[in-house]
């Protein structure tokens, strides 16, 4: 029998990482965008989906992190 969870459990929270990280810096660019005069309207809307879609990747990558409980 192969003990292949803890190395799962750990390219997962690598991977939540990563992305937690992409969703700040997206966070940071789309500010910084919304400060100029003139925002580009679909690169803001792209940025902001991008973000939606991290956003999920991340709350579905907690999820399977937390430990079921036993009945």
């Amino acid at each position: 029998m192969s003990n292949d969870a803890p190395d799962i459990e750990e390219s997962r929270s690598a991977l939540l990482m990563r992305l937690r990280a992409e969703h700040r810096e997206l966070d940071r660019t789309i500010a910084d965008l919304q400060a100029t005069p003139a925002p580009e309207a679909l690169a803001m809307q792209r940025m902001k989906k991008r973000k939606l879609q991290l956003k999920d990747c991340i709350a579905r990558l907690e999820s399977d992190l937390i430990p079921d409980e036993p009945a």
